[in-house]
């Protein structure tokens, strides 16, 4: 319940008890101790509907905590009605840490951050946090050697910044315990949800963080209840009992000089127990006479009663009620001004309402700069609505020299919009389209872009909308909100049509990138496509090696290998006629990983090193990192686990060196992966471990998964199958949260290994034949002949009983296919094996002089190719590995 601020006379900050939540109190203070006495964070989320008391409860608690004891406590707060930007609750707190105000200029500010974090940090890797802490704050700072690493891989630059978030707390709390209270997360951006959600989950020290939304918040995330597990509360805020409820409503009432009884009874029945409903109801009394001010003078406020009023008064029996009452309180100028406010937006600027009354407005002869006339009575109007409740003015303000106000409540805003036509609107946005254009920030600031686009649209400037629109994708996509970035890169070539080619040409390529990181395959290979007609067609020799090449990785990651090698060499041809080194290095690379896939060892490591060669010499250590990774799983899959070896821990060492933890947690998978083959399985799980902890620590749950269907492999090959079905069951949870379905079928096909190894068929052939449906749906060629061959090995043991045999070769034959078709030698060789061994072992085939002479083939053909690929055993390479 907040504080009771109108315009009627009373005294501004006076506010009705808290009453009736005794229990919810005790649980805050309960969580605020553990938090302080064990020094470990603590998580509590207060959930309830608008009006419940969210923010009164929590602004009391902080007061509680600060008058009742002399420990120090830092309290910061954060909320998305404030800055409804993607990471606006967290710029809001961060700019209340670092003492960052209004007007302030941004060098001044970048130096105070910069200050203030190298007192936290002791100047360790200051430069690597404030970028990140700078993003989130809209202040640009130079790149350091790791920020320049991770400029081109959106997705491991947010997980390295989740992880500079999270250590930046935690070296703060280190100094003195904090308390952060994040508000209105029911309204939170999906960016801002997915960093809180990883600081709720690993933020390590004396934190406590509160969190307040209403209850469709955990509509979108139905697992928030169970974030950070036993040290998160949730609170759900019930409604006032009758009791409270009445001793609220005659706490409001007290003003009056008269008994209130009757005010009090229909105030309540209205309310049903919510508390800001108690408040609208005094709102209302004033607007309809039943209440109304003695004197103006008076120092105190002293309402009278007019019980005639209140017999015959039409009070609210609804919401939908009350705001119709509250609109009609309205004359002609406010209501204008609020209607010019609903169209501008979510938030709103005084700037913008002058430019609006003036669209209409001859500029006089001469422009005297102190003749603010007009400027003035908004200002009037605007402190007259936020008296009321109509508005509320924020602290901050996105555009310097103008203050910004929201509504107070969203329903009054539908309801003034309504009442303007369609004309009417779009005069509007193109009005405020145009003032917009000329503010601070727009350019640089994702969601004010997205703003500017969204009025120029509806106001009927489709050319102008789609270049915005394309504008606020880049940006988005440069802070790692490939969603997001996707929805305006679609848009804005929608608008576009076939205008502005040179623009749309970038644009479809940053789509497709940003359409493949989200899984939209079909669609990433559409806008890569178009993007190589339109370099085709303006002979942009280089842009069409782009596109080819981004075309001819997807096929590879879909096992379309023979399209995957047209492409691949199609982008060469077309880098080196460009003049492109580093186009043409990268290209070299995919062609070595194209043989890899394919089992051709000798042709990758050619390619590969060439690769190598080419990038040390443009001297870009992330980039050489990645040739090692790469080159190091071809000599782990052809047997030579030794130069394999050194070939990881050289990329391992310059990913520790440039602080690239994403690539860290690869690389050790890796190692581990090695150390699974060469059956040393103690320091298999070393390596795991090690490539878990840091997976933890950037909050990468994807490779997280992997880690742990890995382990549980290692677990299942070393004769441990109980001990991997409990690992895998955690990773198979994990993926199936993430949506992550390559990931879940690779789990699948572990668990069903895990269970045939136990013994237990039916379940065995439930996991894969999951596996093989996942793997299908996602168009990866090569995992789903490697589950079909996993599948036809668990019929083949007697998992779909006496008619198994049939079903058996029809699975080991479809695997032979796929491998065959997709030119994948090493997984067709292992298939041949399986397939063999089961044409020789099945009883029923004892006498069948074909199936053995088919068996001895495959053998021979197995046998074949692992020779002339130089590997030394059939079974290496089964781990998930990650280039």
């Amino acid at each position: 319940m907040g504080e009771m601020t109108t315009g009627w006379g009373s005294e501004r900050g006076a506010r009705a008890p808290l009453l009736g939540r005794d229990e919810e109190m005790r649980l805050l203070d309960e969580a605020m101790e553990t938090m302080r006495s064990r020094a470990e964070a603590r998580v509590v989320t207060v959930l309830g509907p608008a009006g419940i008391g969210k923010t009164r409860l929590i602004q009391d608690f902080i007061l509680r905590q600060r008058e009742g004891t002399k420990r120090p406590l830092k309290v910061f707060r954060g909320s998305a009605r404030d800055l409804p930007t993607s990471y606006g609750i967290f710029a809001r707190l961060l700019r209340a840490r670092f003492g960052l105000v209004e007007g302030m200029n941004p060098e001044a500010a970048k130096a105070q951050v910069r200050a203030q974090v190298s007192k936290v940090l002791d100047d360790r890797k200051v430069g690597d946090v404030i970028y990140f802490l700078g993003q989130l704050l809209d202040l640009p700072f130079e790149e350091s050697p790791l920020t320049r690493a991770l400029k081109d891989e959106s997705h491991q630059s947010e997980l390295v910044r989740r992880a500079v978030v999270k250590a930046f707390i935690e070296a703060d709390a280190s100094h003195s315990p904090l308390c952060l209270v994040f508000e209105d997360l029911h309204n939170a951006h999906d960016d801002s949800l997915g960093l809180l959600r990883y600081l709720l989950e690993y933020v390590q020290g004396p934190v406590l963080m509160i969190c307040a939304a209403r209850s469709e918040l955990v509509g979108r995330y139905e697992d928030w209840p169970r974030i950070g597990e036993a040290r998160h509360r949730v609170i759900d805020l019930p409604p006032l009992d009758d009791e409270s409820a009445a001793k609220v409503m005659a706490a409001l009432l007290a003003p009056c000089t008269a008994p209130a009884g009757q005010l009090v009874e229909a105030a309540c029945a209205y309310a049903g127990g919510n508390p800001m409903m108690l408040e609208q109801m005094v709102r209302i009394y004033h607007d309809v006479g039943v209440l109304r001010e003695r004197t103006a003078l008076a120092t105190a406020p002293q309402w009278e009663i007019d019980l005639e009023k209140l017999s015959s008064a039409k009070l609210p029996l609804t919401i939908e009620d009350a705001v119709s009452a509250r609109i009609g309180a309205l004359d002609a100028e406010e209501r204008a001004l609020l209607e010019q406010a609903s169209v501008m937006g979510s938030v709103f600027w005084r700037g913008g309402f002058v430019a609006l009354r003036r669209a209409d407005q001859p500029a006089p002869g001469f422009w005297n700069a102190s003749d603010d006339e007009d400027a003035e009575r908004i200002d009037e109007l605007l402190a007259d609505l936020v008296e009321r409740d109509y508005l509320l003015k924020l602290p901050d303000s996105t555009f310097p020299g103008t203050d910004e106000y929201i509504f107070k409540h969203n329903k009054e805003r539908e309801a003034v919009e309504q009442h303007l036509s369609t004309a009417a609107r779009r005069r509007l946005h193109r009005i405020i389209a145009d003032w917009m254009e000329h503010q601070e920030n727009v350019q640089t600031n994702v969601e004010y872009a997205a703003m500017l686009a969204r009025h120029r649209e509806l106001g009927g400037d489709g050319y102008e909308a789609g270049l915005t629109y394309l504008r606020a994708g880049d940006l988005a996509r440069q802070r790692y909100s490939n969603s997001r970035a996707g929805e305006y890169f679609q848009k804005g070539l929608e608008l576009l049509g076939e205008a502005a080619v040179v623009r749309r040409l970038g644009a479809l390529h940053n789509y497709g990138d940003v359409l493949q990181l989200t899984g939209h395959i079909d669609d990433a290979l559409a806008a890569f496509g178009e993007m190589r007609t339109l370099a085709y067609r303006l002979d942009l020799r280089g842009k069409g090696g782009a596109a080819h090449n981004r075309i001819g990785r997807l096929h590879r990651e879909i096992g379309s290998l023979d399209e995957a090698g047209q492409h691949l060499q199609t982008a060469l041809a077309l880098f080196e006629s460009a003049g492109d080194e580093r186009g043409v290095a990268s290209t070299i690379d995919d062609i070595g990983k194209l043989h890899w896939l394919k089992g051709e060892y000798d042709l990758a490591l050619g390619e590969l090193r060439e690769g190598l060669r080419r990038r040390q010499a443009l001297g870009d250590p992330r980039s050489i990192a990645l040739s090692l990774n790469n080159l190091g799983l071809v000599l782990q899959d052809s047997g030579d686990f030794k130069e394999a070896r050194v070939a990881f821990d050289q990329s391992l060492r310059i990913r520790r060196e440039i602080g690239d933890l994403v690539g860290v947690v690869v690389t050790l998978n890796n190692l581990g992966t090695v150390a699974q083959d060469q059956r040393d399985f103690e320091r298999a799980l070393q390596l795991f471990e090690q490539a878990r902890e840091v997976a933890k620590e950037v909050g990468d749950r994807n490779k997280l998964a992997l880690v742990l269907t890995n382990i549980g492999e290692t677990h299942y090959r070393s004769g441990q199958p109980n001990k991997a079905i409990d690992v895998l069951r955690q990773a198979e949870e994990l993926c199936d949260e993430l949506g992550d379905k390559l990931g879940l079928a690779e789990v699948l096909r572990g668990l069903g290994k895990a269970y045939m190894l136990q013994g237990d068929l039916v379940r065995a052939r439930d996991c894969i034949g999951r596996a093989v449906d996942l793997f299908a749906a996602v168009r990866s060629k090569v995992h789903l002949g490697t589950a079909l061959r996993t599948l036809g090995e668990i019929t083949a043991a007697g998992g779909w009983g006496a008619a198994h045999t049939k079903s058996a070769r029809e699975y080991f034959a479809r695997a032979v296919a796929i491998f065959e078709q997709t030119g994948n030698e090493v997984e067709l060789a292992r298939t041949f094996k399986a397939y063999a061994r089961f044409l020789q072992s099945e009883p029923e085939f004892t006498d069948d002089e074909n199936a053995r002479a088919e068996a001895w083939q495959m053998q021979a053909r197995a046998d074949e190719i692992f020779g002339r690929l130089n590997i030394s055993a059939a079974d290496t390479g089964q781990s998930p590995a990650l280039p």
